[in-house]
């Protein structure tokens, strides 16, 4: 089975994108999740964009062992210098040239013609193969290019010792059947070795970087340029963890595999969530919380007789451990009893009746049943009854008058048989100082186990493009 080069972007293109930048230490642990993933590339920036970015690359060159360590270049010999320089300590490495090749770059931002392209293109490539055996060229805006021109220059980096010919859709244009159909014509028409290798880089401008890249995979390319989580410019690339489940979950029909270690895969994602403090969409395929979720009862009923009733893919697959069951208003008993049963609790007959009846009423008021919202309730059952320990009823937060003061909280909370209890406490931050409040109230330490951030205003159309609004 043909292997699929996995060409991992998250510290180039992903960090281009708007909210996504990461110190250098962030950059370096990255690299480190992607060579735990194995990938066989790491795109670890552009040396001559920032001096950030060549210490960074210095950095994970020096010490990130396994994938082959890249910095991108303009098709100039200062970026290919600096990339080179960059690279020095890296036992693997590889050099990418881009260079603008659709009518718009060449009019608009090069003021270049086709013979001074392809001049460029010979240049820029062939120094940049004195300074490294692998280089990548880039043809951007590819899918925008003429289709004679661009075989011109493809054939041209090729023959100036490029052992990596990338074709990006730039702008996310393509559609699955276009894309195919290029690669099967480059695959025909471009002179090449049999070393070089064919690349896809395509963005989600359209919602199509997945769909594309496979596709392109099917026409020919060997190698996938990709990010975690999907991140890149504009609306992003095409996400790695994507496009790598389904080629391993879908290889009867596409033919070919990776070298990535899918369990590695969400460890990956979170680390690059903590990294830049943005998560994926709960609704994100394969590392969004809700990709191995199930809430509707037929469905958890399913699930626990056979995973294979609803998932096609096991969670454990991308080191994931979890048995995907979420409790809300729409599980049904089945999914109760499980999972009461997984934290020490049988619930049979009158019993599971009860406490049905409970969660329902719980479900219906706060949507999702955690775990410690369900050992309430549960205590609540045992102990005769089916009453909330305790509620929330009112919480304010004063603001310090001073540099020096702390934000003041008042928490009030309903209890069962207590009614309400109220007190005050102050901490460095509000929410601190809310939880503190809350622990003297119940005589147990809290402890935050998720936080939510909502924007939030009277009127959705009152929230401005930039996201500014309240948050709680």
């Amino acid at each position: 089975m043909s292997q699929i080069r996995i060409f991992d972007t998250t510290l180039r293109d992903g960090e281009q994108a708007p909210g996504f930048s990461m110190t250098e230490a962030g950059k370096l642990k990255m690299a480190r999740a992607l060579a735990a993933l194995n990938v066989d590339v790491i795109e670890a920036g552009f040396a001559a964009a920032s001096p950030g970015d060549f210490r960074a690359l210095e950095a994970i060159a020096r010490e990130v062992e396994g994938p082959v360590i890249c910095s991108l270049a303009r098709a100039t010999r200062g970026d290919i210098l600096a990339a080179a320089m960059s690279l020095q300590a890296a036992p693997r490495k590889r050099i990418h040239v881009f260079l603008g090749t659709s009518p718009i770059h060449r009019e608009a931002k090069l003021q270049m013609d086709r013979g001074q392209v392809l001049a460029a293109i010979r240049d820029s490539v062939s120094y940049a193969r004195e300074l490294a055996e692998d280089v990548e060229f880039s043809a951007e805006d590819a899918i925008r290019t003429e289709r004679d021109f661009l075989v011109e220059c493809l054939s041209a980096a090729a023959a100036a010792g490029a052992t990596t010919l990338n074709v990006p859709d730039t702008v996310g244009y393509t559609t699955p059947e276009e894309i195919y159909d290029l690669f099967r014509h480059l695959a025909e028409t471009v002179a090449r070795g049999p070393e070089v290798v064919f690349s896809t880089h395509c963005h989600d401008d359209l919602g199509m970087a997945v769909a594309n890249s496979l596709a392109a995979v099917r026409g020919g390319a060997r190698q996938v340029e990709c990010a975690v989580n999907g991140i890149g410019e504009r609306a992003g690339n095409c996400a790695l963890e994507d496009v790598v489940m389904a080629l391993k979950t879908r290889s009867d029909f596409f033919g070919v595999s990776t070298g990535v270690d899918t369990t590695r895969i969400m460890a990956a994602s979170r680390t690059l969530a903590q990294i830049t403090n943005v998560p994926p969409p709960r609704n994100k395929a394969i590392v969004g919380a809700n990709a191995f979720a199930h809430e509707a009862g037929i469905h958890q009923h399913g699930v626990l007789q056979n995973r294979e009733t609803y998932e096609i893919m096991k969670p454990e697959d991308i080191g994931l451990a979890t048995d995907g069951i979420v409790l809300g208003k729409h599980s049904g008993r089945h999914a109760l009893a499980a999972r009461a049963l997984a934290l020490g609790h049988v619930l049979e007959g009158e019993a599971l009746d009860r406490a049905f009846r409970a969660f329902k009423e719980v479900a219906d008021e706060v949507g999702i049943v955690d775990t410690a919202r369900l050992v309430a309730l549960l205590a609540g059952i045992e102990g005769g009854g089916a009453e909330k320990v305790w509620s929330l009823a009112k919480v304010e937060i004063r603001a310090p008058v001073t540099v020096e003061a702390w934000p003041v909280a008042r928490v009030e909370l309903n209890h069962g048989r207590r009614g309400r209890v109220c007190d005050l406490a102050s901490a460095p931050g509000a929410l601190d100082a809310a939880f503190k409040a809350v622990s003297q109230i119940v005589g147990v330490p809290a402890r935050v186990e998720a936080l939510d951030m909502q924007y939030i205003a009277a009127d959705p159309d009152e929230v401005g493009a930039d996201g500014q609004g309240a948050t709680v």
